[in-house]
Parts: structure tokens; C-alpha cells; sequence
């Protein structure tokens, strides 16, 4: 399954796609607000990539890595916590910090919007970002997601329990936002795991 715009696509990672994320990753203000991170050995994405296919095939987590079109991959965002009968997931990003305040960041959102939305049916998706992540709370107020309140201790890094704040973004909402002016080609077809029995049109 791959997920084209107007700059960037979204496709699975591969084995080949280690070293590249091992690079994106390696930063550590870009995984300051993880439970993982920064990357210190190139063995540590190829881990991540060779479970992502189990991942999806579960019904965990559907990861998908962020191509610029011009220069490769720069990130990778995805849906998890995927409730079938309440047609809702939760969407995470994460980008290089060169492409902070590019553009990226939207236009990805835009493509797994298209994903969760059009592609599954879904009627909401989540996000989470820590209490003291501003860029990250700005971000998603800018393309419309609601801030919903603060789940306290919802987030364990190293041996610190972190707040996050919640946002949400419906489907209403999105159809009326400017993420769903984005043009979106999609091709194949998502994880049997991730479709959803009856779609709404």
C-alpha cells in the first residue's frame, strides 16, 4: 500500500530503509519525547522495521515511512489503537528536524487522514503529545484537531511517567478542514486487519 501527494508518498519500510531511519532517528531532540530514542546502532531500526509487518498483521499498528519525493525518506507516521466497532485509531508522526515548519509535517497528516478516513472509514482520530511538547500542540491545533484535555502519567520514557495532552479530529471536522484539500492517490490496499467490515460512504 503506498499513499502519494503532491511532494511526499507514504509506503512501508523495508530492511533496505534501516540505515536512512537509523540517520533520521540518530537526533536526539527529534526523539526527545519518545520511549525510544535516539538511535545508537543501525541494528536498532532494522529491529523496528522487521516487526512492522507482524504489527500489521495483528491489527497493532499500521507504521508508514514519509518519502520526500525530491531526497527520500524523512520520518514516518501511522495509526494505532485501531477500536473497529468505534471506527476510531490514533495517528502519530514523526519528521527530521530539517523538515520542521516545511510543510511536511501537513501534508503527511493530509495522507493518513485520507488513509484512516476515506481508505478505513474511520469516524475519529487521536493524538497525543507531551505537556511540554508546544511545537507538537500548536501543530495539531493549526490542522484542525481539538484538544480534548491532559491524561496524567499516560506516558512511561525510561523511568519517567510523562503527561500527554489528547486531540482529537473528526471526521466532520476533517472534511471541512484543509487537509482534505490535499490531493491523495492511493495504491493496494490497507492490512485486512485495518479494514473495517461496513465503511461509511
Amino acid at each position: 500500500m503506498q499513499l502519494v501527494g503532491p511532494s511526499l508518498t507514504l509506503r512501508y519500510a523495508t530492511a533496505a530503509d534501516a540505515p536512512a531511519l537509523f540517520e533520521l532517528g540518530s537526533d536526539g531532540e527529534v526523539t526527545r519525547f519518545f520511549s525510544w530514542g535516539p538511535y545508537t546502532t543501525v541494528a536498532e531500526p532494522a529491529g523496528y522495521i522487521a516487526g512492522l509487518a507482524g504489527e500489521r498483521e495483528r491489527g497493532d499498528r499500521v507504521d508508514l515511512l514519509v518519502v520526500a519525493h525530491d531526497s527520500g525518506p524523512i520520518g514516518v507516521t501511522g495509526l494505532s489503537e485501531l477500536s473497529r466497532r468505534d471506527r476510531r485509531a490514533v495517528v502519530g508522526t514523526w519528521l527530521e528536524r530539517r523538515r520542521w515548519g516545511t510543510g511536511a509535517n501537513e501534508e503527511s497528516k493530509a495522507l493518513i487522514a485520507h488513509l484512516g478516513f476515506i481508505t478505513l472509514g474511520l469516524e475519529r482520530l487521536g493524538a497525543y503529545a507531551d505537556v511540554a511538547n508546544g511545537r507538537s500542540q500548536s501543530a495539531l491545533v493549526r490542522l484542525g484537531f481539538q484538544r480534548e484535555g491532559v491524561l496524567r502519567r499516560w506516558h512511561r520514557h525510561g523511568e519517567q511517567y510523562r503527561d500527554v495532552a489528547l486531540f482529537s479530529l473528526l471526521r466532520e471536522e476533517w472534511e471541512r478542514s484543509r487537509l482534505a484539500e490535499v490531493p491523495v492517490l492511493v495504491h493496494g490496499d490497507p492490512p485486512p486487519s485495518f479494514r473495517l467490515a461496513a465503511a461509511p460512504s
